[in-house]
């Protein structure tokens, strides 16, 4: 992925006003159990009322139902989906000026 003002990359953690490359070995992230509820945190301290997260191109990284849920409990929407649907749907929300974060996971 190419992200402006990030450069390339292959994972990426985007936020409302910035965004930086996606260090999975922070929060212990992994294709499986996936994108652990910590592993959001940081999108919701910037702002972020809607979050999209990328499964990567084949789907393999997981989103458990315990991360949607505790979104979803804390008010935010979420859309989890494969990469490519995920950075169109995300620049569409950016688009419309929703305060939108992602995990963005491009390969596998």
């Amino acid at each position: 992925m190419d992200v402006e003002g990030l450069g390339v990359g292959k994972d990426f953690k985007l936020f409302p006003g910035g965004g930086r490359l996606w260090d999975w070995s922070l929060n212990g992230t992994a294709h499986e159990p996936g994108i652990l509820p910590g592993e959001v945190e940081d999108l919701l301290i910037y702002g972020a009322t809607t979050v999209v997260l990328a499964q990567g191109m084949d789907k393999r990284l997981l989103v458990p139902d315990e991360t949607v849920k505790a979104l979803e409990a804390r008010g935010i929407t979420v859309h989890v989906g494969e990469t490519r649907e995920a950075v169109k749907l995300y620049n569409k929300l950016v688009d419309e000026e929703t305060l939108v974060g992602g995990l963005f996971h491009t390969t596998c």
